[in-house]
Protein backbone atom coordinates (compact mmCIF):
# COMPACT_ATOMS: atom_id res chain seq x y z
CA UNK A 1 0.00 0.00 0.00
CA UNK A 2 2.87 2.39 1.03
CA UNK A 3 4.69 1.36 -2.34
CA UNK A 4 1.81 2.24 -4.03
CA UNK A 5 1.56 5.59 -2.57
CA UNK A 6 4.83 6.49 -3.32
CA UNK A 7 4.76 5.23 -7.07
CA UNK A 8 1.59 7.48 -7.66
CA UNK A 9 3.48 10.39 -5.92
CA UNK A 10 5.93 10.15 -7.86
CA UNK A 11 3.79 10.36 -11.18
CA UNK A 12 2.70 13.34 -9.63
CA UNK A 13 5.54 15.15 -9.46
CA UNK A 14 7.07 14.27 -12.90
CA UNK A 15 3.71 15.25 -14.72
CA UNK A 16 3.93 18.24 -12.61
CA UNK A 17 7.62 18.62 -14.21
CA UNK A 18 6.51 18.12 -17.90
CA UNK A 19 4.12 20.61 -17.60
CA UNK A 20 6.40 23.10 -16.33
CA UNK A 21 8.91 22.65 -18.77
CA UNK A 22 6.56 22.65 -21.47
CA UNK A 23 5.00 26.05 -20.29
CA UNK A 24 8.60 27.21 -20.39
CA UNK A 25 9.60 26.06 -23.46
CA UNK A 26 6.82 27.80 -25.13
CA UNK A 27 7.10 30.69 -23.26
CA UNK A 28 10.63 30.84 -24.80
CA UNK A 29 9.05 30.12 -28.32
CA UNK A 30 6.94 33.24 -27.79
CA UNK A 31 9.41 35.25 -26.65
CA UNK A 32 11.78 34.16 -29.48
CA UNK A 33 9.07 34.35 -31.82
CA UNK A 34 7.93 38.05 -30.82
CA UNK A 35 11.97 38.88 -30.65
CA UNK A 36 12.13 37.57 -33.89
CA UNK A 37 8.90 39.20 -35.55
CA UNK A 38 9.53 42.90 -34.18
CA UNK A 39 13.18 43.19 -35.28
CA UNK A 40 14.55 47.07 -34.28
CA UNK A 41 13.35 49.25 -36.61
CA UNK A 42 16.25 50.96 -38.21
CA UNK A 43 15.80 54.52 -39.00
CA UNK A 44 15.27 55.70 -42.82
CA UNK A 45 18.08 58.45 -43.32
CA UNK A 46 17.37 60.20 -46.18
CA UNK A 47 20.04 62.20 -48.10
CA UNK A 48 20.19 65.76 -47.16
CA UNK A 49 19.11 68.21 -49.65
CA UNK A 50 20.83 69.91 -52.23
CA UNK A 51 20.52 73.73 -52.41
CA UNK A 52 20.58 74.68 -55.92
CA UNK A 53 21.92 78.82 -55.69
CA UNK A 54 19.74 80.58 -57.46
CA UNK A 55 21.27 82.92 -60.12
CA UNK A 56 22.03 86.24 -58.64
CA UNK A 57 20.38 89.63 -60.21
CA UNK A 58 23.82 90.53 -61.86
CA UNK A 59 23.88 87.75 -63.65
CA UNK A 60 20.31 88.11 -65.45
CA UNK A 61 20.85 91.61 -66.01
CA UNK A 62 24.18 90.62 -67.78
CA UNK A 63 22.04 87.50 -69.64
CA UNK A 64 19.52 90.32 -70.22
CA UNK A 65 22.14 93.24 -71.65
CA UNK A 66 23.50 90.25 -74.12
CA UNK A 67 20.35 89.37 -75.68
CA UNK A 68 19.57 93.32 -75.83
CA UNK A 69 22.94 93.98 -77.39
CA UNK A 70 22.49 90.43 -79.72
CA UNK A 71 18.88 92.01 -80.70
CA UNK A 72 20.41 95.19 -81.44
CA UNK A 73 23.01 93.87 -83.58
CA UNK A 74 20.93 91.82 -85.45
CA UNK A 75 18.68 95.00 -86.23
CA UNK A 76 21.56 97.47 -87.18
CA UNK A 77 22.33 94.43 -89.71
CA UNK A 78 19.31 94.46 -91.32
CA UNK A 79 18.68 98.11 -91.25
CA UNK A 80 22.69 98.02 -93.09
CA UNK A 81 21.24 95.28 -95.68
CA UNK A 82 18.38 97.26 -96.27
CA UNK A 83 20.73 100.52 -96.78
CA UNK A 84 22.74 98.68 -99.62
CA UNK A 85 19.27 98.02 -101.29
CA UNK A 86 18.27 100.92 -101.58
CA UNK A 87 21.03 102.25 -103.00
CA UNK A 88 21.36 99.46 -105.37
CA UNK A 89 18.42 100.86 -106.71
CA UNK A 90 18.70 104.50 -106.83
CA UNK A 91 19.48 105.94 -110.12
CA UNK A 92 22.39 108.08 -111.46
CA UNK A 93 19.99 110.72 -111.97
CA UNK A 94 18.64 110.53 -108.38
CA UNK A 95 22.70 110.16 -107.28
CA UNK A 96 23.60 113.48 -109.69
CA UNK A 97 20.76 115.63 -108.79
CA UNK A 98 21.00 114.89 -104.65
CA UNK A 99 24.31 116.05 -105.32
CA UNK A 100 23.24 119.56 -106.82
CA UNK A 101 20.72 119.44 -104.16
CA UNK A 102 22.35 119.14 -101.57
CA UNK A 103 19.88 116.36 -100.90
CA UNK A 104 19.91 112.41 -99.79
CA UNK A 105 19.33 110.99 -103.32
CA UNK A 106 15.86 108.95 -101.70
CA UNK A 107 14.43 112.33 -101.84
CA UNK A 108 14.79 112.76 -105.60
CA UNK A 109 11.67 111.26 -106.14
CA UNK A 110 9.98 112.91 -108.74
CA UNK A 111 11.83 110.94 -111.98
CA UNK A 112 9.80 112.77 -114.85
CA UNK A 113 10.76 116.09 -113.83
CA UNK A 114 14.52 115.82 -113.17
CA UNK A 115 14.85 113.92 -116.56
CA UNK A 116 13.20 116.84 -118.40
CA UNK A 117 15.32 119.13 -116.09
CA UNK A 118 18.23 117.06 -116.99
CA UNK A 119 17.90 117.09 -120.89
CA UNK A 120 17.60 120.98 -120.89
CA UNK A 121 20.64 121.45 -118.46
CA UNK A 122 23.07 123.81 -119.60
CA UNK A 123 21.64 125.05 -122.46
CA UNK A 124 22.33 128.53 -122.90
CA UNK A 125 20.34 131.72 -122.19
CA UNK A 126 18.78 133.86 -125.00
CA UNK A 127 16.13 136.58 -125.08
CA UNK A 128 13.26 135.01 -126.50
CA UNK A 129 14.84 131.83 -126.91
CA UNK A 130 12.57 128.70 -127.37
CA UNK A 131 14.49 125.92 -128.20
CA UNK A 132 17.99 123.93 -126.81
CA UNK A 133 20.28 126.16 -128.72
CA UNK A 134 18.71 128.94 -126.71
CA UNK A 135 15.63 129.52 -123.92
CA UNK A 136 14.98 132.26 -121.62
CA UNK A 137 13.42 131.56 -118.37
CA UNK A 138 9.82 132.36 -118.85
CA UNK A 139 9.79 129.42 -121.99
CA UNK A 140 12.07 127.06 -120.03
CA UNK A 141 9.61 127.22 -117.02
CA UNK A 142 6.56 126.79 -119.52
CA UNK A 143 8.03 123.53 -121.32
CA UNK A 144 8.66 122.32 -117.76
CA UNK A 145 5.01 122.61 -117.16
CA UNK A 146 3.95 121.50 -120.20
CA UNK A 147 6.48 117.90 -119.92
CA UNK A 148 6.09 117.36 -116.49
CA UNK A 149 2.48 117.93 -115.10
CA UNK A 150 0.89 118.69 -118.95
CA UNK A 151 -0.46 122.01 -117.90
CA UNK A 152 -0.48 125.07 -120.36
CA UNK A 153 0.75 128.37 -118.96
CA UNK A 154 1.06 132.14 -120.46
CA UNK A 155 4.44 132.92 -121.95
CA UNK A 156 5.76 135.69 -120.06
CA UNK A 157 6.98 136.13 -116.82
CA UNK A 158 4.75 138.28 -115.83
CA UNK A 159 1.81 136.72 -117.00
CA UNK A 160 2.89 133.72 -115.11
CA UNK A 161 3.35 135.58 -112.04
CA UNK A 162 -0.38 136.80 -112.52
CA UNK A 163 -1.79 133.13 -112.81
CA UNK A 164 -0.20 132.47 -109.40
CA UNK A 165 -1.35 132.53 -105.90
CA UNK A 166 0.58 134.43 -103.96
CA UNK A 167 2.31 132.10 -101.01
CA UNK A 168 4.70 132.13 -98.18
CA UNK A 169 8.01 131.25 -98.76
CA UNK A 170 8.34 129.35 -96.00
CA UNK A 171 5.61 127.55 -97.87
CA UNK A 172 7.16 126.16 -100.86
CA UNK A 173 6.88 123.16 -102.85
CA UNK A 174 7.54 121.71 -105.64
CA UNK A 175 6.47 122.96 -108.56
CA UNK A 176 5.76 126.59 -106.82
CA UNK A 177 7.66 129.53 -109.22
CA UNK A 178 9.97 131.49 -107.82
CA UNK A 179 9.73 135.41 -108.83
CA UNK A 180 12.35 138.13 -109.32
CA UNK A 181 12.80 141.59 -110.18
CA UNK A 182 16.52 141.56 -112.50
CA UNK A 183 15.74 144.33 -114.84
CA UNK A 184 12.86 145.88 -113.31
CA UNK A 185 9.11 144.58 -112.39
CA UNK A 186 8.61 140.74 -112.58
CA UNK A 187 11.77 139.54 -115.25
CA UNK A 188 13.13 136.59 -114.07
CA UNK A 189 11.53 133.64 -113.23
CA UNK A 190 12.34 129.94 -112.21
CA UNK A 191 10.70 126.54 -110.50
CA UNK A 192 11.19 125.90 -106.96
CA UNK A 193 12.73 122.27 -106.27
CA UNK A 194 13.54 121.58 -102.90
CA UNK A 195 15.87 122.18 -99.98
CA UNK A 196 15.60 126.06 -101.04
CA UNK A 197 16.52 125.21 -104.48
CA UNK A 198 14.97 126.16 -108.05
CA UNK A 199 15.80 125.31 -111.82
CA UNK A 200 15.66 128.11 -114.21
CA UNK A 201 17.34 129.82 -116.96
CA UNK A 202 19.79 132.00 -115.74
CA UNK A 203 21.46 134.71 -118.03
CA UNK A 204 25.05 134.36 -117.18
CA UNK A 205 24.72 130.08 -116.73
CA UNK A 206 21.70 128.91 -118.90
CA UNK A 207 19.32 126.13 -117.48
CA UNK A 208 20.59 125.46 -114.01
CA UNK A 209 20.38 125.30 -110.79
CA UNK A 210 20.39 127.73 -107.90
CA UNK A 211 19.58 128.52 -104.10
CA UNK A 212 17.37 131.12 -103.43
CA UNK A 213 19.26 132.24 -100.44
CA UNK A 214 22.34 132.97 -102.65
CA UNK A 215 23.61 136.75 -102.03
CA UNK A 216 22.60 137.96 -105.69
CA UNK A 217 18.88 135.71 -105.80
CA UNK A 218 17.99 136.61 -102.55
CA UNK A 219 18.23 140.67 -103.50
CA UNK A 220 16.31 140.27 -106.53
CA UNK A 221 13.34 137.98 -104.84
CA UNK A 222 10.00 139.59 -105.68
CA UNK A 223 7.56 137.03 -103.92
CA UNK A 224 6.47 132.85 -104.75
CA UNK A 225 3.54 131.54 -106.61
CA UNK A 226 1.65 128.73 -106.68
CA UNK A 227 -0.24 127.84 -109.86
CA UNK A 228 -4.08 128.00 -109.99
CA UNK A 229 -4.86 124.95 -111.59
CA UNK A 230 -8.40 125.49 -112.28
CA UNK A 231 -7.30 128.07 -114.82
CA UNK A 232 -4.64 126.31 -116.66
CA UNK A 233 -5.47 124.21 -119.76
CA UNK A 234 -4.68 120.56 -119.22
CA UNK A 235 -2.40 119.59 -122.50
CA UNK A 236 -3.49 115.71 -123.72
CA UNK A 237 -0.01 113.46 -123.09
Amino acid sequence: MLKQVSLYSIMIVMLASCASLKTAFTGNKEIASTNSSDPVKKESKFLDPIDVPAKSSKEGKEKQHEKAAAKKETSAIRNSTHRESDAENLSSLQIKYAVLLSTPAEEVKNTKMFEFIDEWYGTPYRLGGTTKNGVDCSAFSQFLFASVYGLSIPRTAREQYNLTSRISKTDLKEGDFIFFNTRGGISHVGVYLQNNKFVHASTSGGVMISDIFDEYWAKKFVGVGRLKEKESVVISR
